[in-house]
């Protein structure tokens, strides 16, 4: 049985990112082939800046310590957020940098430049709810979050294969069309996208 974890990285209860998120969940747990948990970013209680980069160890807070425990029994992971300044949250992203940390996501290997991928093994998701027009995000822009998050960050700790959606153009979505993208949300969960 798959177990999918969705990181929810929408600083905002009332987010489009929440009910995708919700969305993706329904359609993940129908046909009870998977197992699902949603987890809020906007409900832990952490600080997100890693003071003292690798130097030395920030003891985590009881919120990063449940969420590592929720990333490791997951084999499949879902980050729903939206696009900001070409990029993520700064809740999503101090989210990783607490969490993604050598010896945890990664490490690092003697002779080489290129990390050990601890997460091997497990695949993942990215949900990215957007405003900016395709082809200005992907061909004058090239992607800057989606390559940063897939890449970057996933890849290098070793999930694989990472998919990707995006819904856009949120600013002055119809209602038709969010009912629309929230129906395929809960399609991908079906599929185990």
């Amino acid at each position: 049985m798959k177990r999918i974890l969705i990181i929810n990285g929408h600083p905002n209860k009332e987010s489009f990112c929440n009910s995708l998120a919700e969305n993706y969940f329904k359609g993940a747990v129908k046909l009870e082939l998977a197992s699902a948990k949603i987890l809020n970013l906007y409900d832990l209680s952490f600080n997100p800046i890693l003071q003292n980069g690798y130097q030395t160890r920030t003891e985590l807070e009881p919120d990063l310590l449940a969420s590592w425990e929720l990333i490791k029994e997951a084999n499949h992971i879902v980050f729903v957020y939206p696009n900001w300044w070409g990029t993520y949250p700064a809740l999503l992203k101090g989210f990783i940098d607490r969490l993604f940390l050598p010896g945890f996501t990664f490490d690092y290997q003697n002779n080489s430049p290129l990390p050990k991928k601890l997460m091997k093994g497990k695949s993942a998701s990215i949900i990215v709810t957007m405003d900016s027009p395709g082809f200005y995000y992907n061909l004058f822009l090239r992607k800057p979050g989606h390559n940063s998050m897939k890449k970057s960050i996933l890849k290098f700790c070793g999930f694989s294969p990472v998919k990707s959606v995006s819904f856009r153009t949120i600013k002055g979505s119809t209602e038709e069309n969010r009912i629309k993208w929230l129906k395929k949300a809960e399609q991908l969960g079906l599929n185990q996208f």
